[in-house]
Order: structure tokens, then C-alpha cells, then sequence
């Protein structure tokens, strides 16, 4: 794949600012509703990990391999292998992390999975290959923010990567140097845990499934481990969305974060003036903008 240069691109940012005046109140989730089919593009099958839990129910991750291409590997290797079937949600923190696996971190991994997996934490800023729409907000964790390939982003003059956002996937680990395999995997369920940021391998987001994660028994053991008398939630099968048969497979769209519509989702959840909101907040976090995701219609 070539690499084009990066570019910024604030205009469709910048020309909804200057017609708000002019436009009638809206809410971020009017907009949403009311975007046309170009505003969203489809999520790729085999960047779908599908995990498959007791009771039938279902938690879809959408993967990254373009801001973790090392660990996006091996956790595609992992569900080919069908190793985390017969593993479980393991550890459920407050306001932190669900955490799953192998619990004894004992278990053998599957031939051809990399376990020395040098630090894939942030990217060189020139890969990222798609135009960057920014954040015009200062962020207390990165020199800049933004969003690029439907992805919210952090970025310095050398590197970009993947923030600890509410429903994020992370790569648990041990001290470093280990970077972790990608076996053991957790969603972020409380406050985004931005201290976190290019300290490990953000690989990919929640996109269905993450209120079941977020509404499970908290672990009583130490960082929220579950101890020997509590249940964890049993994992039946987790495979890439590619390997299912056709039928079988969810399909997503993310909106397009170049498009209009974007744009007037982004100056309402910054500045928000409607029915209900009398003060307008002029300005928002990156992670509380999420990129809207939708089942394909």
C-alpha cells in the first residue's frame, strides 16, 4: 500500500462554524439520524473480531491494523486458532477496564503468534495515509487531536495513535518491555484512562456490546480480578467476521469524518445550543466526540 503525505484538513470544520449562526438548532444525534448514505462508509469484514458470549449474546470490536499492525496480527491469528473459545471476562475494574482471556495467563498460544512484540504503541505521523480532520481544542494528553479514518487520534510532530476512550481495546501487559501478545485483551468501561496513551497498544474499539461489558459484576480481588467464588462470563467463540459464513456476518458503517455531516455533529457536541441547553460548552474533549457508528441498513 502506498503512504500518502498527511494533511489536515479543518475547512468543513471551520465553514459549519461559520453558518451556525444562520442554522436552526440541532442535536449531534439529529444529525447522525439524518445523514445521507455518502456520510458513512462500510467497516471491513476482516477487520470485525465477533466474540460470541454465554447466553447468545454478542460483543463486536472493530480492529485497527493500521495503528497496531503487529497485535492486530496476532489477535487475528488468535480467532483463526479459536483460542479464546472456553476463555472468559476475566477482571472488571470500576470506572476502568473489562479484561479478558486466558486467566492463568498460562495456557500455550497458537503456533505463529509473535510473542515479542516491539512496543506498537504509536505510529509514524506520515503513515497515517488519510487526511486528518483536528480537534481545535487543547487536549491535556497530546500536542494535537483529531480524527482520521474514522478514528480519534492523538498526535505530536512524529507520531500518531489511538487514545484510551470509553469502549477502546487495549493489549494487557506486564512491565516493560513486554508489550503483550494481544491474547489478553480489556475495553476501557469507565472514564477514558488517557494516562494510558502510548504506555500500551490501543488496537481497536467496542462498536457493539460495550453496555454488556460496562454492566458486569465488578471483581471483588485485588484491580479488579474476579476471585475463585465469583463467575466470570464465559466466552462460547471468537472469530473475525471474514471467517463466518456470509450470512452470519454483522455489518457496520462508520460515519465518514471528512464528510458535512461530521462537521455539524462535531460543532454541536463542542457547541451545543438547543431546547435543552441553554449554555453552549465552546469547545469538546476527544473522547467526547466518538465517531458514530450504525448497523448497516
Amino acid at each position: 500500500m502506498s503512504i500518502r503525505p498527511l494533511t489536515l484538513v479543518p475547512a468543513l470544520f471551520l465553514a459549519s462554524q461559520a453558518l451556525a449562526a444562520d442554522a436552526p438548532p440541532r442535536t449531534p444525534s439529529a444529525v447522525v439520524a439524518q445523514a445521507p448514505a455518502s456520510a458513512w462508509q462500510a467497516v471491513a469484514p476482516d477487520t470485525l473480531l465477533v466474540m460470541t458470549v454465554e447466553g447468545g449474546r454478542r460483543i463486536v470490536i472493530q480492529l485497527a491494523p493500521r495503528f497496531a499492525p503487529a497485535h492486530v496480527a496476532n489477535i487475528r491469528a488468535l480467532a483463526k486458532a479459536g483460542w479464546w473459545d472456553g476463555k472468559s471476562v476475566y477482571r472488571v475494574q470500576d470506572n476502568y477496564v473489562a479484561q479478558w482471556g486466558d486467566a492463568t495467563e498460562k495456557l500455550p498460544l497458537p503456533a505463529g503468534i509473535a510473542a515479542d512484540i516491539k512496543p506498537d504503541y504509536a505510529q509514524p505521523l506520515a503513515a497515517a495515509g488519510q487526511a486528518v480532520i483536528p480537534l481545535p481544542y487543547p487536549d491535556a494528553y497530546a500536542p494535537r487531536t483529531g480524527f482520521v479514518d474514522g478514528w480519534p487520534v492523538g498526535m505530536d510532530d512524529a507520531s500518531i495513535w489511538l487514545p484510551h476512550c470509553y469502549g477502546m481495546v487495549g493489549v494487557a501487559r506486564n512491565l516493560s518491555p513486554d508489550a503483550g501478545t494481544g491474547a489478553e485483551l480489556y475495553a476501557v468501561i469507565g472514564q477514558a484512562p488517557r494516562q494510558l496513551d502510548r504506555n500500551i497498544a490501543v488496537v481497536g474499539r467496542v462498536i457493539e456490546g460495550i453496555s454488556l461489558l460496562a454492566s458486569l459484576p465488578r471483581g471483588s480481588g485485588e484491580l479488579g480480578f474476579y476471585t475463585p467464588s465469583e463467575k466470570p462470563l464465559a466466552i462460547v467463540s471468537a472469530r473475525m467476521a471474514s471467517d463466518l459464513p456470509e450470512a452470519e456476518r454483522p455489518r457496520f458503517q462508520v460515519m465518514d469524518v471528512t464528510s458535512q455531516s461530521f462537521a455539524d455533529y462535531l460543532r454541536l457536541r463542542a457547541n451545543r445550543k438547543d431546547d435543552f441547553y441553554d449554555r453552549p460548552a465552546g469547545g469538546v474533549e476527544l473522547c467526547n466526540a466518538p465517531v458514530p457508528v450504525r448497523i448497516q441498513p
